[in-house]
Protein backbone atom coordinates (compact mmCIF):
# COMPACT_ATOMS: atom_id res chain seq x y z
CA UNK A 1 0.00 0.00 0.00
CA UNK A 2 1.38 3.55 -0.76
CA UNK A 3 0.22 6.69 0.42
CA UNK A 4 1.42 10.19 -1.81
CA UNK A 5 1.42 13.11 -0.28
CA UNK A 6 1.81 16.08 -1.80
CA UNK A 7 3.39 19.01 0.43
CA UNK A 8 2.99 22.67 -0.59
CA UNK A 9 5.31 24.99 0.43
CA UNK A 10 4.29 28.41 1.25
CA UNK A 11 7.81 29.82 2.85
CA UNK A 12 11.47 28.91 3.33
CA UNK A 13 13.52 28.11 6.36
CA UNK A 14 15.63 30.90 7.56
CA UNK A 15 19.04 30.44 6.00
CA UNK A 16 21.15 30.25 9.14
CA UNK A 17 18.92 26.96 10.18
CA UNK A 18 18.05 25.40 6.88
CA UNK A 19 21.90 23.32 6.62
CA UNK A 20 21.31 22.20 10.14
CA UNK A 21 17.94 21.27 9.56
CA UNK A 22 16.18 21.54 6.22
CA UNK A 23 13.78 23.05 4.31
CA UNK A 24 10.09 22.43 5.72
CA UNK A 25 8.83 19.60 3.43
CA UNK A 26 12.08 17.86 4.89
CA UNK A 27 11.34 17.97 8.36
CA UNK A 28 7.64 16.78 7.83
CA UNK A 29 8.84 13.94 5.32
CA UNK A 30 10.92 12.89 8.32
CA UNK A 31 8.70 13.28 10.85
CA UNK A 32 5.84 11.47 8.98
CA UNK A 33 8.45 8.20 8.23
CA UNK A 34 8.91 7.78 12.03
CA UNK A 35 5.58 8.06 12.34
CA UNK A 36 4.29 5.24 10.37
CA UNK A 37 4.40 2.15 11.86
CA UNK A 38 2.77 0.06 9.46
CA UNK A 39 5.65 -1.90 7.47
CA UNK A 40 2.85 -2.57 4.28
CA UNK A 41 2.29 1.18 4.18
CA UNK A 42 4.67 3.31 1.82
CA UNK A 43 4.84 6.90 1.91
CA UNK A 44 5.69 9.13 -0.62
CA UNK A 45 5.97 12.78 -1.29
CA UNK A 46 5.87 15.46 -3.81
CA UNK A 47 6.99 18.70 -2.95
CA UNK A 48 5.19 22.12 -4.57
CA UNK A 49 6.77 25.58 -4.52
CA UNK A 50 3.51 27.49 -4.27
CA UNK A 51 5.14 29.90 -2.81
CA UNK A 52 7.18 30.55 -6.39
CA UNK A 53 4.01 29.84 -8.21
CA UNK A 54 4.73 25.71 -8.57
CA UNK A 55 1.34 23.22 -8.39
CA UNK A 56 0.57 19.87 -9.35
CA UNK A 57 -0.59 19.63 -13.26
CA UNK A 58 -3.67 17.29 -11.79
CA UNK A 59 -5.35 17.07 -8.13
CA UNK A 60 -4.68 13.43 -8.59
CA UNK A 61 -1.32 13.43 -8.60
CA UNK A 62 -0.69 12.87 -5.40
CA UNK A 63 -3.53 11.28 -2.88
CA UNK A 64 -3.61 14.18 0.09
CA UNK A 65 -2.23 17.63 0.43
CA UNK A 66 -0.58 19.51 3.19
CA UNK A 67 0.02 22.87 3.13
CA UNK A 68 3.08 24.13 5.79
CA UNK A 69 3.58 27.17 7.81
CA UNK A 70 4.33 30.44 6.61
CA UNK A 71 5.60 33.97 7.74
CA UNK A 72 3.28 35.54 5.37
CA UNK A 73 -0.40 36.38 6.21
CA UNK A 74 -3.43 34.66 4.28
CA UNK A 75 -5.21 37.37 3.98
CA UNK A 76 -2.31 39.99 2.80
CA UNK A 77 -2.60 40.68 -0.94
CA UNK A 78 0.21 39.57 -2.63
CA UNK A 79 -0.16 37.37 -5.86
CA UNK A 80 0.93 34.09 -4.68
CA UNK A 81 -1.41 34.24 -1.98
CA UNK A 82 -4.33 34.84 -3.73
CA UNK A 83 -3.68 32.39 -5.98
CA UNK A 84 -3.21 29.71 -3.41
CA UNK A 85 -6.50 30.93 -1.82
CA UNK A 86 -8.35 29.87 -5.30
CA UNK A 87 -6.42 26.40 -5.20
CA UNK A 88 -7.82 25.35 -1.60
CA UNK A 89 -11.45 26.22 -2.96
CA UNK A 90 -10.59 23.96 -6.03
CA UNK A 91 -9.55 20.97 -3.64
CA UNK A 92 -12.29 21.46 -1.19
CA UNK A 93 -14.64 21.68 -4.02
CA UNK A 94 -13.37 18.20 -4.90
CA UNK A 95 -13.11 16.82 -1.74
CA UNK A 96 -9.67 16.20 -1.72
CA UNK A 97 -8.03 15.52 1.47
CA UNK A 98 -5.95 18.39 3.07
CA UNK A 99 -4.42 19.00 5.98
CA UNK A 100 -3.25 22.40 6.83
CA UNK A 101 -0.32 23.65 9.36
CA UNK A 102 -0.30 26.79 10.65
CA UNK A 103 -0.44 29.27 7.91
CA UNK A 104 -2.37 26.33 5.85
CA UNK A 105 -4.85 25.91 9.15
CA UNK A 106 -5.34 29.72 8.97
CA UNK A 107 -5.95 29.45 4.64
CA UNK A 108 -8.73 27.06 5.08
CA UNK A 109 -10.37 29.61 7.17
CA UNK A 110 -9.78 32.94 4.99
CA UNK A 111 -10.46 30.59 1.45
CA UNK A 112 -14.01 28.75 2.85
CA UNK A 113 -15.62 31.70 4.70
CA UNK A 114 -14.40 32.77 7.92
CA UNK A 115 -11.71 34.72 9.07
CA UNK A 116 -8.11 35.09 10.03
CA UNK A 117 -6.56 38.22 11.37
CA UNK A 118 -4.23 39.08 14.26
CA UNK A 119 -4.80 37.57 17.58
CA UNK A 120 -5.61 40.29 20.34
CA UNK A 121 -3.36 37.96 23.01
CA UNK A 122 -0.17 38.87 20.30
CA UNK A 123 2.59 36.36 19.71
CA UNK A 124 1.48 32.68 20.89
CA UNK A 125 4.82 31.03 21.25
CA UNK A 126 6.35 27.79 22.64
CA UNK A 127 5.13 24.44 23.33
CA UNK A 128 1.40 24.47 24.62
CA UNK A 129 -1.00 22.03 25.48
CA UNK A 130 -4.20 21.60 23.08
CA UNK A 131 -7.64 20.96 25.37
CA UNK A 132 -10.00 18.75 23.13
CA UNK A 133 -13.71 19.83 23.05
CA UNK A 134 -15.51 17.77 24.26
CA UNK A 135 -18.76 17.49 21.37
CA UNK A 136 -16.73 17.40 18.50
CA UNK A 137 -17.58 14.30 16.42
CA UNK A 138 -15.92 12.58 16.03
CA UNK A 139 -13.12 12.80 18.69
CA UNK A 140 -10.33 11.89 16.41
CA UNK A 141 -7.85 12.35 19.28
CA UNK A 142 -9.12 9.44 21.10
CA UNK A 143 -10.25 11.55 23.99
CA UNK A 144 -6.86 13.10 24.69
CA UNK A 145 -5.06 16.58 25.02
CA UNK A 146 -1.98 16.99 22.81
CA UNK A 147 1.15 19.36 23.08
CA UNK A 148 2.49 20.99 19.94
CA UNK A 149 5.08 23.77 19.80
CA UNK A 150 3.53 27.01 18.50
CA UNK A 151 4.73 29.94 16.77
CA UNK A 152 2.14 32.34 15.23
CA UNK A 153 0.94 36.07 15.77
CA UNK A 154 -1.93 35.68 12.92
CA UNK A 155 -4.89 33.23 13.97
CA UNK A 156 -8.65 32.50 12.66
CA UNK A 157 -11.34 33.92 15.19
CA UNK A 158 -14.22 32.89 12.35
CA UNK A 159 -13.82 29.49 11.14
CA UNK A 160 -15.19 28.55 7.99
CA UNK A 161 -19.51 27.14 7.92
CA UNK A 162 -19.20 23.74 8.38
CA UNK A 163 -16.31 23.67 10.22
CA UNK A 164 -15.87 21.41 13.44
CA UNK A 165 -14.09 22.98 16.16
CA UNK A 166 -11.76 20.35 17.38
CA UNK A 167 -9.19 21.84 20.22
CA UNK A 168 -7.92 25.03 21.75
CA UNK A 169 -4.99 26.06 23.85
CA UNK A 170 -4.77 29.20 26.59
CA UNK A 171 -3.98 31.92 23.66
CA UNK A 172 -6.08 29.94 20.64
CA UNK A 173 -9.37 29.27 20.52
CA UNK A 174 -9.65 27.46 17.39
CA UNK A 175 -5.97 25.44 17.77
CA UNK A 176 -7.65 22.11 15.62
CA UNK A 177 -10.06 21.80 12.79
CA UNK A 178 -12.24 19.75 11.00
CA UNK A 179 -13.99 20.34 8.07
CA UNK A 180 -16.23 16.96 6.21
CA UNK A 181 -14.63 14.55 6.23
CA UNK A 182 -11.31 15.68 3.71
CA UNK A 183 -10.10 18.36 6.06
CA UNK A 184 -7.82 18.40 8.96
CA UNK A 185 -6.34 21.51 10.15
CA UNK A 186 -3.64 22.26 13.26
CA UNK A 187 -2.92 25.88 14.61
CA UNK A 188 0.81 24.36 16.36
CA UNK A 189 3.64 22.41 14.42
CA UNK A 190 3.99 18.94 14.57
CA UNK A 191 7.03 19.28 12.71
CA UNK A 192 9.09 21.52 15.16
CA UNK A 193 11.08 19.81 17.70
CA UNK A 194 12.44 21.50 20.29
CA UNK A 195 16.13 22.19 18.77
CA UNK A 196 14.84 23.66 16.05
CA UNK A 197 12.47 25.71 17.58
CA UNK A 198 14.83 27.32 20.36
CA UNK A 199 17.34 28.29 17.30
CA UNK A 200 14.53 29.94 15.68
CA UNK A 201 13.04 31.79 18.50
CA UNK A 202 16.75 33.15 19.36
CA UNK A 203 17.07 34.45 15.50
CA UNK A 204 13.85 36.05 16.18
CA UNK A 205 14.26 37.32 20.00
CA UNK A 206 13.83 41.01 18.97
CA UNK A 207 10.84 40.70 17.49
CA UNK A 208 9.07 39.22 20.63
CA UNK A 209 7.66 40.81 24.22
CA UNK A 210 10.81 39.17 26.53
CA UNK A 211 7.91 37.70 28.94
CA UNK A 212 6.50 35.64 26.13
CA UNK A 213 10.26 34.71 24.55
CA UNK A 214 11.53 33.66 28.00
CA UNK A 215 8.57 31.53 28.73
CA UNK A 216 8.48 30.37 25.13
CA UNK A 217 12.10 28.85 25.53
CA UNK A 218 11.50 27.70 29.00
CA UNK A 219 8.14 25.36 27.62
CA UNK A 220 10.61 23.28 25.31
CA UNK A 221 11.98 21.85 27.62
CA UNK A 222 8.58 19.78 27.99
CA UNK A 223 7.78 16.38 25.48
CA UNK A 224 5.40 17.43 22.91
CA UNK A 225 3.59 15.01 20.77
CA UNK A 226 4.87 15.59 17.20
CA UNK A 227 4.25 11.95 16.29
CA UNK A 228 1.24 11.30 17.96
CA UNK A 229 -0.55 13.57 15.75
CA UNK A 230 1.52 12.66 12.74
CA UNK A 231 0.00 8.99 13.25
CA UNK A 232 -3.03 10.68 13.40
CA UNK A 233 -1.90 12.76 9.90
CA UNK A 234 -1.26 9.71 8.19
CA UNK A 235 -4.65 8.08 9.27
CA UNK A 236 -6.40 10.24 8.28
CA UNK A 237 -5.14 10.84 4.74
CA UNK A 238 -5.99 6.90 4.29
CA UNK A 239 -9.82 6.78 6.19
CA UNK A 240 -12.73 6.64 3.71
CA UNK A 241 -14.58 9.52 3.23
Amino acid sequence: MKLTLGILKTDDVLSELAADYGEYPLMFERLLQVANTDPQLQLEFVTYQVNKGIYPAELDEVDAFLMTGSKSSVYAQIPWVTKLTEFVRTLHRHKKKFIGICFGHQMVAHALGGKTCLAESGWSLGAKQAKLNPDAEPNIFAGKSFNLIYSHQDQIVVPAPGTEILASTDTCPIAATGLDKHILTFQGHPEFFSDFSRALFQLRRAGYPPKIYEAAMASLEQTADQYRVAKLMIDFCLASQ
